[in-house]
């Protein structure tokens, strides 16, 4: 992925130098944290579904039993004092700023040719934990999330790290597309956001009879990312064609399968459990994204009418 002409945005918030600044769940993919095993966390994540605990408040709860975490705090925030704004001056900060410039800029075209106003999230970079404002505490045991109410993502740069080292999503050059592919989905949900999507799919899964019900819709939610995130792919790449190199989109895939709930179901469990899904299989993420990414359209990102995901 070639970035060096890519705009640079200011709205990032970097909180790396404070000790006591991890993220939600938003691509679905937890990564191990403070001593706990990958095992250890999908099953969490997989307890917290089925009785609709708050995954972080187990972790947390685990990471004090193993010895190796704190009980997390919903009240202070005490990376705020060591945070800076605007364009940070390292390489990796430098790249995410340009990656968010440019979905920033893709995503008001595309708001301005249907007569809507857009306004870009921010991104909170942070390590290992931090304060998620109404979302309660960031931890990076369960990798980047955004935040409906606060508009804004919250991202653990060593994420990017863990797909490429652990769970081989990517490999060399093509794990920056990898970062900006994760990016977009992130920011796809801020664009349901703005669109009503989230909230109205919300109230829908509070009122569902059964988990299962409530964890398809969701599905669909984290699918339908996945077709925007290839959205601006195809966006940028018609802004700037030199902008996707050899192995980037295979790199995305790749990506999208190591992530996919079943992936990272048999490896924690050696079985499948569709009705625990709430991201979508491998399969399925790669065809939504591809669908974002052929058809360049919002309209090809309809997973809620879709006869089939």
């Amino acid at each position: 992925m070639q970035y060096d002409d890519f705009r640079r945005s200011a709205d990032i918030e970097d909180r790396r130098g404070d000790d006591s600044s991890g993220g939600g769940g938003g691509l679905g993919l937890p990564m191990g944290g403070g001593g706990l095993g990958i095992g250890t966390i999908i099953v969490l994540g997989l307890i917290s579904y089925a009785f609709g605990i708050d995954p972080r408040i187990l972790i947390g709860g685990a990471q004090i039993l193993n010895g190796s975490g704190q009980a997390p705090s919903y009240q202070s925030d005490r990376s705020s004092t060591s945070a800076s704004n605007g364009v940070p001056k390292d390489q990796m900060g430098d790249m995410i700023s340009g990656i968010l410039g440019e979905i920033d800029d893709r995503w008001s075209e595309i708001f301005q040719a249907a007569g809507q106003t857009y306004t870009g999230p921010k991104i909170v970079l942070f390590r290992n934990v931090t304060n998620g404002g109404r979302c309660g505490m960031a931890q990076s045991a369960m990798g980047p999330f955004y935040c409906p109410p606060e508009r804004k993502i919250f991202l653990d740069t060593g994420f990017f790290r863990e797909v490429e080292t652990r769970f081989h999503g990517c490999s060399g050059g093509a794990c920056k597309f990898t970062s900006a592919y994760i990016i977009a989905h992130e920011a796809g949900h801020h664009v349901q956001n703005l669109l009503g999507i989230l909230p109205r799919v919300t109230a829908q899964q509070q009122a569902a009879g059964s988990k299962a019900a409530a964890n398809a819709m969701q599905v669909k939610i984290e699918l339908q990312a996945d077709c925007l995130s290839g959205v601006w792919v195809n966006r940028e790449a018609k802004k700037r064609p030199g902008f996707i190199e050899p192995g980037d989109i295979d790199g995305a895939l790749q990506t999208a399968s190591a992530i996919g709930d079943d992936t990272l179901q048999r490896q924690a469990t050696g079985r499948v459990v569709p009705d625990s899904f709430t991201h979508g299989s491998a399969e399925q993420r790669k065809r939504w994204f591809m669908n974002g990414y052929q058809q360049g359209t919002v309209k090809a990102c309809d997973t809620f009418g879709a006869s089939s995901l």
